[in-house]
């Protein structure tokens, strides 16, 4: 099977798939390359046509193989916290192997600065990159909007909106946003390497504002609850999440109230050339999911 220019890693979780479709909109499938971990998702992808490997981050025997012939390929960050800067150097090592012209990595947004216990693993990946001399781009994505609106059926059930996130401004865009930057990153004209984008909504708005517009919405009363952070994280593992996945959920939202998820550069929606995705629209769409 001959190479395909492009791979994208990770293709399986919820921004890879939006970037593989993204990408077939302008490209043959032949083109297209997709790292991913199940058999089952392999042939979903080699129904479509694309050029399917199955491999893993953490086996670095099995990546040599997908990036092999590859011109550029995104490197989706692994959703293993504590194994990140491992497997991504793995990764890195299998493109800086290959000879790939152009790595895309999704970093967080001001990865360099930020507060955010999340982003010790990109600052390490992201000194990884550097290091390896592959030429590479970064696009630090902000927070998700969906990260927010997963929680509107225990806000509806409760009639309250709970978080630590105080009056800190976040400028979320919706993932379909972020996976379109991408898109246009590897497939611009332009050279990408060295660029450092700082990706995040147009707009900002703070939990209490949320909660309001998704009253507004919903036509149910919903109060935003601010808690201290210990008490915001006993309050998710009691509703069934296991605790590190709370402690990074309660970090995010005090860093989140110290400024982490605000930038006003407008640089996703410059990237993508539209207005980026509205919080009230992506609270519409996951009320009628």
């Amino acid at each position: 099977m001959s190479a395909s220019r492009f791979l994208i890693t990770g293709a399986s979780g919820q921004l890879g798939r939006l970037v593989v479709d993204g990408l077939l909109k302008s490209l043959p499938p032949a083109q297209i390359g997709v790292l991913v971990r199940s058999e089952k998702v392999a042939a979903e992808f080699a129904a479509k046509g694309l050029h399917v490997h199955i491999g893993d981050y953490s086996n670095p025997e099995t990546l040599g193989p997908a990036f092999a012939g590859v011109e550029r390929a995104l490197l989706i960050s692994s959703s293993e916290i504590g194994q990140r800067t491992a497997q991504h150097r793995n990764a890195i090592e299998a493109a800086r192997a290959a000879g790939v012209s152009l790595l895309a990595y999704t970093s967080l947004l001001h990865a360099d600065t930020s507060p955010l216990g999340l982003a010790e693993e990109h600052r390490q990946t992201e000194a990884a990159l550097k290091a390896s001399g592959v030429p590479h781009a970064l696009l630090r994505n902000g927070w998700y909007s969906e990260n927010y609106t997963a929680s509107i059926p225990a806000a509806l059930a409760h009639g309250a909106l709970l978080g630590s996130a105080g009056n800190g401004r976040i400028a979320s865009a919706a993932r379909a946003d972020y996976a379109e930057a991408a898109v246009r990153v590897l497939t611009a004209e332009q050279p990408q390497a060295g660029r450092i984008y700082e990706l995040a909504g147009d707009d900002a708005y703070t939990l209490a504002e949320f909660a309001a517009e998704l009253s507004q919405q919903s036509g149910k009363a919903v109060a935003y609850r601010d808690l201290p952070q210990a008490e915001y994280e006993a309050a998710l593992v009691a509703a069934g999440l296991p605790k590190p996945f709370a402690a990074l959920l309660a970090d995010s939202d005090a860093g989140a109230a110290k400024g982490a998820l605000f930038d006003d550069s407008r640089a996703l929606s410059q990237l993508i050339g539209r207005p980026t995705t509205p919080i009230a629209t992506t609270i519409s769409a996951a009320l009628k999911a």
